[in-house]
């Protein structure tokens, strides 16, 4: 296909990899080349933003070339580069920030330096989706606390982002989900602030209870889920609210099944928990729910009847993790039995109970 080009092309083409590939050596020596890169004023923008592609590049491998790019103080200069008119450039910058800001080495402080950041980024939410699901997922992953809750809040998150919600792209839609269940969590300020939201006519409750449909996603259904359980253990929605009793409990309960995945099985329990800790109604449908505490066994059991033939990796994967799920288990069952005498009965006594109250019953008859 390569000799259907222009001559003129095809050496652009070509100079231009070049270049590429001489960006990315230079950053895996020198780093600080393409910092200064950016901050050139003669530098063209179509230069900035393939430096800032490539940066993204180098950052999505290893924690130490991210170690090696926030030593040179990258942050900044990417964050300069978002007052930039190039709409390109600014999504390239975005892209590069939002792998920089997941990656666990990544101090989310740095997010908040700048107090004309935020402000800004809540500005740029309207330049494109990939904006929007470059910045949510910023948010959402720099959001770790009551003070970084009510800095978002306070520059208009909630506003911001609740019509993100309808987007047409399911990535700036989950984005904006994830967005909502770190700013609601343990915060009831937020959670007050949802409940009252409107996007397009609805409710945004109810806009999460349409997320819970079994026809969505996994990952929507229980990241829905998440935000209404943070917005009820906030005071936000009653405990026996439809949408509690009748769609976010249930909705927990699938999480829990063996079909799921292991780390949709930990988070539908550890949520689930969550949920019905305080309120011993909610306990006792939970209980009942779908053979609950029977299906809570299962978290035990190694290999799994679906995993052992079908999914070896599968299988692998969940041995590696077995202690997660137990921690999650025993999370599940400590709430189910909190206040009721007769489902602790059922968990230590029934059919459902772990394997380690099954043995250590057993020690204790053959004393």
């Amino acid at each position: 296909m390569a000799c259907l080009l222009e001559t003129p092309i095809r050496m652009s083409v070509l100079s231009r990899h070049e270049k590429c590939c001489n960006w990315k050596q230079q950053a895996e020596s020198q780093p600080h080349c393409f910092r200064s890169c950016s901050k050139q004023e003669t530098s063209s923008t179509e230069l900035k933003t393939e430096c800032a592609v490539v940066l993204g590049s180098l950052a999505m491998g290893t924690e130490n070339n991210v170690k090696s790019l926030l030593d040179c103080h990258i942050i900044p200069a990417l964050l300069q580069g978002l007052l930039s008119p190039d709409l390109k450039f600014i999504e390239a910058c975005l892209r590069c920030l939002r792998t920089i800001f997941t990656s666990p080495v990544t101090p989310e402080e740095l997010l908040y330096t700048d107090a004309t950041v935020i402000p800004h980024l809540m500005a740029l939410l309207s330049r494109s989706r990939y904006t929007q699901e470059y910045i949510c997922q910023i948010f959402s992953h720099c959001c770790k606390g009551p003070d970084h809750q009510t800095i978002l809040f306070n520059h208009g998150a909630v506003q911001n982002i609740a019509h993100l919600l309808t987007s047409v792209s399911y990535k700036v839609r989950m984005q904006a989900l994830k967005c909502f269940s770190v700013l609601a969590f343990e915060n009831p300020q937020v959670s007050m602030t949802l409940v009252n939201v409107l996007v397009d006519g609805e409710l945004l409750p109810q806009i999460f209870v349409k997320m819970l449909q079994r026809d969505k996603p996994i990952e929507m259904q229980l990241t829905s889920a998440k935000c209404l359980t943070y917005m009820c253990r906030a005071g936000a929605i009653r405990t026996d609210d439809s949408c509690i009793v009748l769609k976010t409990l249930p909705c927990l309960v699938r999480m829990c099944s063996k079909e799921r995945l292991l780390e949709e099985r930990v988070e539908g329990a550890e949520t689930l928990a969550y949920l019905i800790e305080p309120d011993v109604e909610l306990q006792r449908i939970a209980s009942i729910t779908d053979h609950l505490i029977a299906m809570l066994a299962d978290y035990f059991k190694y290999p799994s009847s679906v995993s052992a033939i079908t999914d070896i990796k599968r299988l692998d994967h969940d041995l590696k993790h077995a202690h997660e799920l137990r921690q999650a288990a025993f999370k599940l069952y400590a709430s189910l039995g909190a206040n009721d005498e007769d489902i602790r009965k059922k968990v230590s006594l029934g059919e459902g109970r772990p394997p380690v109250l099954t043995a250590s019953r057993q020690g204790v008859t053959s004393t």
